[in-house]
């Protein structure tokens, strides 16, 4: 009898699976955090019927989470690649979180996600994976940098065993029940919080300049810095969670809670909690000390925005900073619920029509059977019946959102020196760095719109390109 096999999605739904149970025990606020999220899920999907599931099933928002760790170097970056690249995750957008945060973030990031529409129907698992820059001397000093660098080099955070099966599965697509049992054993570890002590005095010195160079440079591991599960209804689980006695960092991330489409995505979290960690003095003697890094994140998301409507909304945050200085005592939410009612499409037919936002269409299966030829507009063929369009799901993330929930969850601002001039970071960079090529999310977005454009056209026998 021949064993069963495990394919990549699979393989990718069970690891995130077990990395959210053990994350639940490591931190059991998580847990309620995901038990809010599936109340508020229930009640809107009860409240809203089959409008809830438009930007995805009930249970794939359900069982939908993302992930964050943070890493070193590279090399680690390259490795953590290959582990993702198992579960057919592939490094997908670039942030830089040293510019969008007005506090000491000193990281870059990319988001290791499947790609493929399909892929993402069965389970949509991303994390979000930041790599330190020692080389950024607005942060480090030469000396800093040169004892960071160091110590980095010095510590292996995935186990040759896992790198071996991971390069394995992401060759042959699956691993044998055996094997991958294995595998997931070995990657879900890589995860875990240590119970390695610290060195106490290394981990201050790097606190200085920031909480999270600390995170990542001061310990000889890496950990789930937060699991995240989305919700409906993100404002309605910030007050279930405030009214738990769960203290909630002070605002939601993204954009406002309006009246029109939900578009990119909205974030918060529960503060970070003080952890036991054991931490090892200059005598070197072990006691015990508590760090706050690790916090729990949630996100709704809304529908994916072309370059058009992205830029549209950097300028609309611009505008209320600017509003919001020029008026301390007016309440911000009000002020961008204000902006986006003037600026921003209030249905999803208008951002479709003014290429603001990216939709798949599909041909309607009762259509107009009256003889007649099909428009060859998309929008005359959504408007008579022809076809359907469905809202892209936003599957990434923004890096002023995420630099703003690192920011509420630091317990200090650290150190940034703006005398010097910051290292340079792309995405070309980085897919040098790590040996893959960092994939640009709007061209994904597009290829799926298009592609779906294109099928429709061959269903409905038309020659020319959709218009």
């Amino acid at each position: 009898m021949t064993s069963r096999t495990l394919s990549q999605w699979q393989l990718r739904a069970a690891f995130a699976a077990r990395l959210s149970d053990m994350y639940g025990r490591e931190v059991p606020a998580y847990t309620t955090l995901v038990d809010v999220s599936r109340e508020v899920n229930d009640d809107v999907l009860r409240a809203r019927g089959a409008d809830a599931e438009r930007l995805g099933s009930i249970s794939r928002v359900t069982a939908e989470r993302h992930g964050a760790i943070r890493v070193g170097t590279p090399q680690e970056m390259s490795q953590v690649a290959r582990v993702f690249g198992a579960l057919g995750m592939r490094p997908t957008g670039f942030y830089d979180l040293r510019e969008a945060a007005a506090s000491a973030v000193p990281v870059i990031s990319t988001a290791f996600r499947p790609t493929d529409g399909e892929e993402l129907a069965r389970n949509p698992f991303r994390v979000f994976t930041s790599m330190l820059t020692p080389a950024d001397p607005r942060f480090f000093d030469d000396d800093l940098r040169a004892r960071l660098e160091t110590f980095l080099a010095g510590r292996e955070l995935f186990p040759p065993e896992l790198l071996a099966l991971a390069d394995r599965t992401e060759a042959e697509g699956e691993l044998p029940e055996a094997e991958a049992e294995h595998f997931l054993q070995l990657a879900v570890r890589a995860f875990e919080l240590s119970t390695e002590p610290i060195d106490q005095g290394w981990y201050a010195t790097l606190e200085r300049v920031s909480a999270v160079a600390a995170d990542i440079g001061g310990v000889r591991s890496t950990h789930i810095n937060h699991l995240t599960p989305r919700v409906l209804d993100i404002d309605e689980l910030y007050r279930r969670m405030t009214d738990r006695g769960i203290e909630m960092i002070d605002t939601i991330q993204g954009p406002p809670h309006w009246d029109g489409p939900d578009v990119l995505l909205r974030q918060t979290s529960f503060r970070a909690l003080a952890e036991p960690r054991a931490m090892r003095t200059a005598e070197g003697e072990v006691t015990s000390g508590a760090l706050r890094v690790r916090f729990g994140e949630v996100e709704a998301r809304g529908i994916a925005l072309t370059r058009e409507g992205r830029a549209l909304y950097d300028r609309l945050l611009t505008r209320i900073d600017q509003e919001a200085a020029a008026r301390p005592d007016a309440d911000r939410g009000d002020l961008a619920r204000a902006l986006w009612a003037e600026h921003l499409p209030a249905t999803e037919r208008r951002l479709a029509e003014e290429e603001l936002a990216y939709f798949t269409y599909h041909v309607v299966p009762d259509r107009p059977r009256d003889g007649s030829r099909p428009p060859a507009d998309i929008g005359e063929l959504v408007d008579r019946g022809w076809l359907r369009a469905e809202p892209i799901v936003y599957e990434d993330f923004l890096p002023r959102s995420a630099a703003g929930i690192f920011q509420s969850n630091l317990t200090g601002e650290g150190a940034r020196n703006n005398d010097h001039a910051g290292t340079a970071y792309d995405s070309a960079w980085l897919s040098g760095a790590i040996g893959r090529d960092v994939l640009d999310p709007f061209a994904l977005y597009e290829r799926q719109q298009n592609d779906s454009i294109a099928r429709a056209a061959r269903e409905l026998q038309l020659d020319g390109a959709l218009g």
